[in-house]
């Protein structure tokens, strides 16, 4: 039989994210969930900046991100410099994460396909 970890969402929030390399990118700030599947719909990495002044914000697809369980932090399959060139979002103007089109955009953006699309 095989086990799965269960991780609290809110033992989540903060942690680090890093790229392959190594590289801190900045940490998850929220977990978008879609309360009609329970499924995680996105990832919110706060990005950039100085003790959290001017950083941006990122909607990230959850394939483009791995929980290392070990050393407790994430490990993001996309590159710095993807992140420095995409536009992201400030902590006071949020996009609307429901709208189907943004989540296909998104995940396009990245690489990655929308499970969820109809």
């Amino acid at each position: 039989m095989t086990y799965h970890h269960l991780i609290s969402a809110s033992s989540l929030d903060g942690k680090d994210v890093k790229n392959a390399q190594g590289e801190k990118l900045g940490h998850v700030r929220d977990i978008m969930i879609d309360s009609s599947n329970h499924n995680i719909t996105y990832y919110v990495l706060s990005f950039g900046g100085i003790l959290g002044m001017g950083d941006k914000l990122f909607a990230i697809p959850p394939e483009a991100m791995a929980f290392n369980q070990k050393d407790k932090e994430f490990t993001l399959n996309i590159a710095k410099d993807r992140l420095k060139t995409t536009d992201g979002f400030d902590k006071d103007h949020w996009p609307d994460f429901a709208n189907p089109n943004f989540r296909t955009n998104l995940y396009k953006h990245y690489g990655y396909e929308d499970r969820f699309a109809a």
